[in-house]
């Protein structure tokens, strides 16, 4: 399963006033483990960025002076999303923004469901968590994820975050590998050859592990929430 995880910054807050697109950030997700692989521009917009947006992610268009315009990176664009499920937090605001550029430079594909398919997180959230705020910020406390460096706001910071926020509400899993040295290492230090010449794992002088099996009232809550997980559509790991 290829997702594709992704965040535009812009100059306002409406394509009917003409605003445009300043900044992609996007990150592949592929079965669930970030791939390394990512899609980052800051785009030249040729017009203002409003005051409020310069305040929210810091991009003055002095910054966007020799930046592509986005007809330069389209094709590359396009390429990387193609028939990926996009995951985008408010998938209406990016999408939108997204396809008033594409029709500006008149693309013969217009639309993003001609590249890709749309998972929004927002919306997932408002079904898991109704009634609390759910930006990406508030999501990121409450499933623990580190946002320290996010100072502004990001395409490709925010992009990142969201990659483990989603993985978070769909899995429990709220931190990422880029690869897998690290548990290789671990697991190496602890392994000797077997007769067959494989690696087998040295458990000899290890503790007995210890099982401790849900209650009923935990139970109850696990079933609950997959159910909620269930209906949004996103619960790629449970074949049920």
């Amino acid at each position: 399963m290829r997702q594709i995880v992704l965040d535009t910054e812009t100059t306002g807050l409406s394509t009917a006033q003409g605003h445009r697109i300043i900044e992609i950030g996007c990150v592949e997700l592929v079965n669930r483990r970030l791939t390394g692989r990512e899609f980052h521009r800051f785009l030249n917009p040729g017009r203002e960025i409003d005051e409020g947006a310069e305040a929210v992610h810091g991009i003055s268009l002095a910054d966007l002076e020799t930046a592509p315009r986005f007809p330069e990176v389209v094709d590359e664009f396009l390429e990387f999303l193609k028939d990926a499920e996009l995951v985008i937090h408010n998938a209406t605001f990016d999408v939108g923004f997204i396809e008033h550029e594409l029709a500006l430079m008149k693309h013969p594909e217009p639309t993003i469901e001609h590249h890709a398919s749309v998972l929004d997180t927002l919306k997932l959230a408002r079904e898991l968590h109704p009634g609390q705020r759910n930006s990406l910020d508030a999501l990121c406390k409450r499933y623990e994820i580190d946002a320290s460096k996010r100072d502004v706001h990001g395409a490709l910071i925010d992009s990142e975050l969201l990659a483990n926020v989603y993985l978070a509400m769909t899995g429990g899993q709220s931190s990422l590998l880029l690869d897998q040295e690290s548990e290789a290492g671990a697991v190496s230090a602890g392994n000797h050859a077997g007769h067959d010449g494989h690696a087998v794992a040295a458990f000899e002088g290890t503790a007995a592990l210890v099982v401790i099996d849900a209650s009923k009232e935990e139970a109850a809550a696990h079933d609950a929430l997959l159910e909620k997980i269930r209906k949004s559509g996103a619960c790629a790991w449970d074949f049920d």
